[in-house]
C-alpha cells in the first residue's frame, strides 16, 4: 500500500451542510484521496491522500471549481545575505518546495520576499526556518506572525458586515414605505383614485418604480453571493441553501417586475424579496460571529505561547524570537515569567503553574532534572533549562493539534444530520412546488390565487434551514473539546466525545491510578530458622532489583540506597512478568517475586504464610525471597492512596457508575485498598496481558466499558475498552494513543470527563431536535399558508443563531 499525508485545508463560503457534502464529494473525486471530511462549525477540511498521485494545487483547484475558497494567508519578508539574482532564485526554489506555499516571490533589488501560503499547513515561523536553512536571514516579517486563517475569517465576517449594512439601508426604508403605502398611511400624491367619492384608491404606478430601485440593490448586489453559490452547487449537481434563498426571493421579485412595467395587474412584492435576502444576511453575520466564539478555546491556547526567549548564545545573553530558539539551546526564565519551550532543568530551583495545561491548580516544585512544560508560568525562582522541545514538538503545540483534529472529526451522531441534509433541499423544492399546484389548483378561491399559492411557495422556500442540521452536531463538539482542553482533558476525536458520555462501567488500574504508583518498604521479616537478617535480606533483593523499572522493585533498591547497604552487581537477571525476578548475587541464586513464584518453583513458606496473609489484610504488598531455594523471609511494601482517589471515585457513583479495579495484586491485598477507596468490584492476581480480556469480559455482560490507566503498560485494555482514558502522561500527550487524555494524574479528571461528555451529548441532541422540530412544524405551516414568506425569512435566519448559541452555552457550564 502507497504512503499516504493528511492535509487541513481552511474551507470559506461555507453555509449549510449542502455545502459541506459538496466540497467532500468533490474532493473525494479526485484520484489519490483516500478520505476527505469536512466540518462547518471550524470551516475545515481534513484530506487523507496519496502524494504521489496528486498534491496540494490540484485539491484547491478542486475546491474552487465547486465553488468555495481556500483560506491564504500572505507575508512579506525583508531578506539579508542576498548576493545576485540567482540567490533570489535559489531562495523562491527552497520556499516552493515547502508544502503549504502557493507563490513565492524573491526580489534582489528590493531584499523582499512575498509568500502566499495555506496557515493550516506551514507556519511563518516555519518559512523563516526554511529561510535561515538556506543561508538567508530574515530581519522582520510585514504582517508579523498573526493567525492568517484568523484574518481570513474575520475579513469574511467583515464583508458580511458591509453588505449587511448596505442591505438594511435600502431594506428598512423600502420595507416601512411598502407598509405605509399598503395601510394608505401615504399623502394623497402617492395615490391614484379609482372612484369619484375618494373612498377608492391604489398605489399610483410611480411608486413600484421607487420600490424596484431600493429592492435591485438588495437583490443584485447584496444577495448577489447566493446567485453565484446557487449557480456553482446546481453545476455540482447539488442543491444548497442558496438555490432556497434565490429561488424565494427571485420568485417574489421577478413576479414583481410585469406588475410594474404595466404588463400585468396586481400587487408587487419587492419588500419581501429584499426583506428574505437582508435579513438571511442579519442572520449569517450573526452565525459567523458565534461561531468564532466556538473556537475561543484554541484562540486561548495559543494565546498562551510566549513570543520572545531569552537564550544563553556565545556566552552572553540575548533576546530571541520563540521561534529561533532550537533544540539543546541553554534557556532562562525569571520569576513571572512564562516559560517559552519544553525542556529539562540544569540549574535553579522555582514552583511552577501549570494549571493552563493540566487543571492542577497548585503550582509544581521544579529543581535540576525536572522537566518544565512551554507555556507554563514560573512563579517563584530563576530557571535555567535545557530545551529539549520546539515548535510543532512542544507540548502545547501537540495539545492544539490534537483538540484541532477532534473538532475537525465527526461524531456519530452527526450521520442522521448528513444523511437528511443530502436530500434535504430537493425534498423542499419538491414541497415548494407541491404548495404552488395545490394554492393555484385547489386552494380557496380569491381574485388572485397565482399571487396566493406564489407567495405560500416563497414562505416554504426560505423557511426551510439545513443550517441548523449542519451545525448542530460540530459547534458543541467544538465548544466541548475546548473546554476539555481547558481543564486539562484532552479528547482524541469526537467519537470519543460521545461515547464517554454513555459508559456505565468504569474500570481502573490500581498502580499508578488510584495509588501514586510510588510504592515504599514498609516491613521486612527474616526467616528464623535460617541464619539470615533483614539487612542481608534487603541487600540481596535490592542487589537483585537493582536497575529494575518496576515500581516494587525500585522501592527495594530506594530503601536500601537509603539505609546506605553495598549492593552488588547482580548476573544472569531473568524477569517473569506478573510473578518475579531472578538472578545470581555473589554466587547466590535469589529470587524476589510473589506466590505464584515460589509456588512454580515448588517452594515452601517455611512457616511464613501467615505472615504473608496479615500483611496483605494491611493493604500491602508481600515480596518472597528465595535464597538458594529456600524462602529466606518476607519484604513488604506498600503504595499509597492518590490525594483526591476517594473523593473521585465516590463522584463517579454519584453519577450512577459501577466502578472495578483491576490489579496484579493478590486478591487480600487488592480488597484491603478497595475497601479504603470505596470499590464496587476487584479483578485480582491480573497479569498485564489478561487486562484486555477482563475487559472484555465486562463487555460481554453488555457494559460499556471505560478503562482508566497510565497509557502505556495498559495499552491492550485501553484499546479494548469502548473508551480508553489514559490518566497522568503529563507533557507526553502524543505518547498516549488512548481516545481520551487526562493531563494530571487527578482521578477526579475521569468523572469531568464524563459530565462534560454527557453535558455536550445532551447539547447535540437539544440542537438536532430544534433542528428537525422546527423544519418539521414550520414548513407544513408555511405549505398551509399560516407564514409570511418575511417572518419565515426571519425564523430560517435565527435558526442557525439559535444552534450555535445553545453550544456556546457549554462554556459556562462547571466541569
Amino acid at each position: 500500500m502507497s504512503n499516504t499525508k493528511q492535509l487541513t485545508l481552511p474551507i470559506t463560503g461555507m453555509t449549510c451542510a449542502n455545502c459541506v457534502a459538496t466540497v467532500e464529494r468533490n474532493l473525494k473525486k479526485l484520484d489519490g484521496v483516500q478520505s476527505a471530511v469536512v466540518n462547518l462549525s471550524s470551516e475545515r477540511a481534513t484530506v487523507d491522500f496519496e502524494p504521489a498521485k496528486l498534491n496540494l494545487s490540484d485539491m484547491i483547484g478542486r475546491v474552487q471549481r465547486a465553488g468555495y475558497g481556500v483560506a491564504t494567508g500572505e507575508a512579506d519578508l525583508i531578506i539579508k545575505r542576498l548576493a545576485d539574482d540567482n540567490d533570489a532564485r535559489r531562495l523562491e526554489n527552497a520556499l516552493m518546495k515547502l508544502e503549504g506555499v502557493l507563490d513565492a516571490q524573491v526580489s534582489f533589488t528590493t531584499e523582499k520576499a512575498r509568500v502566499k501560503y495555506v496557515p493550516t499547513i506551514v507556519t511563518q515561523a516555519e518559512l523563516r526556518r526554511a529561510i535561515s536553512s538556506t543561508g538567508f536571514e530574515t530581519v522582520e516579517f510585514g504582517g508579523g506572525a498573526e493567525d492568517a486563517e484568523a484574518k481570513a475569517r474575520e475579513r469574511e465576517i467583515q464583508e458580511q458586515r458591509r453588505l449587511l449594512i448596505i442591505g438594511l439601508i435600502f431594506t428598512v426604508p423600502l420595507f416601512l414605505f411598502a407598509m405605509a403605502r399598503d395601510f394608505n398611511l401615504l399623502p394623497a400624491s402617492f395615490y391614484e383614485m379609482t372612484s369619484m367619492d375618494g373612498m377608492g384608491a391604489i398605489p399610483a404606478p410611480w411608486t413600484n418604480w421607487l420600490m424596484l430601485a431600493l429592492a435591485a440593490p438588495v437583490q443584485f448586489y447584496v444577495g448577489w453571493q447566493y446567485y453565484v453559490g446557487a449557480f456553482k452547487a446546481l453545476r455540482n449537481n447539488s442543491a444548497n441553501m442558496d438555490v432556497l434563498i434565490v429561488m424565494g426571493s427571485s420568485a417574489a421579485f421577478f413576479y414583481s417586475l410585469p406588475i410594474t412595467f404595466g404588463w400585468l395587474t396586481g400587487h408587487v412584492y419587492y419588500e419581501t424579496a429584499a426583506v428574505i435576502i437582508t435579513l438571511i444576511k442579519l442572520g449569517k453575520f450573526l452565525e459567523a460571529r458565534a461561531k468564532g466564539r466556538t473556537s475561543e478555546a484554541i484562540k486561548k491556547l495559543m494565546g498562551l505561547r510566549s513570543k520572545t526567549a531569552r537564550v544563553v548564545r556565545a556566552g552572553r545573553e540575548v533576546e530571541l524570537a520563540v521561534d529561533d530558539v532550537h533544540v539543546g539551546d541553554m534557556v532562562l526564565v525569571k520569576p513571572g515569567e512564562t516559560i517559552p519551550v519544553d525542556g529539562v532543568v540544569v540549574d535553579g530551583r522555582s514552583a511552577v503553574d501549570e494549571s493552563m495545561l493540566t487543571g492542577e491548580s497548585l503550582p509544581v516544585e521544579k529543581k535540576p532534572g525536572d522537566s518544565v512544560i512551554g507555556a507554563t508560568l514560573n512563579k517563584l525562582g530563576m530557571l535555567k533549562f535545557e530545551a529539549t522541545k520546539v515548535g510543532k514538538e512542544t507540548a502545547l503545540a501537540q495539545i492544539i493539534k490534537l483538540v484541532e483534529d477532534a473538532q475537525a472529526s465527526k461524531a456519530p451522531i452527526q450521520k442522521l444530520a448528513d444523511q437528511v441534509s443530502a436530500v434535504f433541499v430537493p425534498i423542499v423544492i419538491g414541497i415548494a412546488l407541491l404548495t404552488f399546484g395545490a394554492w393555484y389548483f385547489f386552494g380557496l378561491q380569491t381574485d388572485d390565487p397565482f399571487t396566493r399559492a406564489l407567495i405560500n411557495m416563497v414562505a416554504v422556500l426560505v423557511i426551510a434551514c439545513p443550517c441548523a442540521m449542519g451545525l448542530a452536531t460540530p459547534t458543541a463538539v467544538m465548544v466541548g473539546t475546548g473546554k476539555g482542553a481547558e481543564a486539562g482533558i484532552l479528547f482524541r476525536n469526537s467519537e470519543a466525545l460521545e461515547r464517554a458520555g454513555n459508559v456505565n462501567v468504569v474500570v481502573l488500574d490500581k498502580t499508578g491510578t488510584i495509588t501514586k504508583g510510588q510504592p515504599a518498604v514498609t516491613n521486612i521479616v527474616a526467616n528464623r530458622q535460617l541464619p539470615i537478617t533483614s539487612e542481608d535480606l534487603l541487600r540481596l533483593a535490592a542487589s537483585v532489583e537493582k536497575g529494575s523499572e518496576h515500581p516494587l522493585g525500585e522501592a527495594i533498591w530506594a530503601e536500601a540506597t537509603t539505609r546506605g547497604l553495598a549492593l552488588a552487581e547482580p548476573s544472569g537477571f531473568k524477569a517473569e512478568p506478573g510473578r518475579g525476578v531472578q538472578a545470581e548475587v555473589n554466587g547466590k541464586t535469589v529470587i524476589v517475586g510473589n506466590m505464584r513464584m515460589m509456588e512454580t518453583r515448588g517452594l515452601s513458606l517455611n512457616g511464613l504464610a501467615s505472615e504473608v496473609t496479615r500483611l496483605q489484610n494491611e493493604a500491602r504488598t508481600a515480596m518472597l525471597i528465595a535464597v538458594d531455594n529456600e524462602v529466606a523471609g518476607i519484604i513488604a511494601v506498600a503504595d499509597t492512596i492518590k490525594d483526591g482517589s476517594k473523593e473521585a471515585i465516590a463522584e463517579l457513583h454519584r453519577m450512577g457508575l459501577q466502578v472495578v479495579m483491576i490489579t496484579g495484586d493478590n486478591q487480600a491485598t487488592a480488597e484491603a485498598i478497595a475497601r479504603q477507596v470505596g470499590i464496587d468490584q476487584v479483578l485480582a492476581e491480573v497479569l498485564p496481558e489478561g487486562k484486555s480480556e477482563a475487559v472484555k469480559k465486562l463487555q460481554a455482560n453488555g457494559s460499556m466499558v471505560a478503562m482508566v490507566g497510565d497509557g502505556v503498560n495498559d495499552a491492550p485494555a485501553l484499546a479494548q475498552a469502548d473508551v480508553g482514558i489514559a490518566i497522568g502522561t503529563g507533557t507526553d500527550v502524543a505518547m498516549a494513543a488512548a481516545p481520551v487524555t487526562l493531563m494530571s494524574g487527578d482521578l477526579r479528571g475521569v468523572a469531568r470527563a464524563v459530565t462534560l461528555s454527557r453535558r455536550t451529548l445532551s447539547t447535540i441532541k437539544q440542537n438536532l431536535f430544534w433542528a428537525f422540530f422546527y423544519n418539521v412544524i414550520l414548513i407544513p405551516a408555511a405549505a398551509l399558508g399560516y407564514l409570511n414568506p418575511m417572518l419565515a425569512a426571519g425564523a430560517m435566519a435565527f435558526s442557525s443563531v439559535f444552534v450555535v448559541t445553545n453550544s456556546l452555552r457549554l462554556r459556562k457550564q462547571q466541569v
